[in-house]
């Protein structure tokens, strides 16, 4: 905890104080999850029109990818569900674990 009592990287707690300061932010969250995923269902990250962001969706597998379409979102004014996944075969290879698929619902919010 901080010594304002927040969590260290608590997308939810950036996202509010981003909202504050007037900044365009969305929010992305794991909704579902299929094999093996590293972040589980309700995952947060919050990210700003200009490509700040906190929190994580993936571990980092999936970040750069939902960042742009969230920078996307918050241009359009749409959400959008994304979905990623790999198989086992190609998990081998790539040096993962194991495959898994993740959906990710990404909302862009006004302040």
């Amino acid at each position: 905890m901080t010594s304002d009592g927040q969590r260290p990287d608590d997308p939810l707690a950036d996202l509010e104080r981003w909202m504050a300061q007037g900044q365009r932010v969305a929010l992305a969250t794991v909704v579902a999850t299929w094999g093996s995923s590293p972040r589980p269902v309700g995952s947060h990250m919050a990210i700003t029109a200009s490509g700040d962001f906190t929190g994580s969706v993936s571990g980092g597998c999936i970040e750069g990818a939902v960042i742009a379409a969230a920078r996307e979102s918050l241009a359009n004014g749409q959400s959008k569900l994304l979905e990623y996944g790999v198989s086992n075969e190609m998990a081998w290879e790539v040096g993962l674990a194991c495959g898994g698929r993740v959906q990710v619902f990404v909302d862009p919010l006004t302040p």
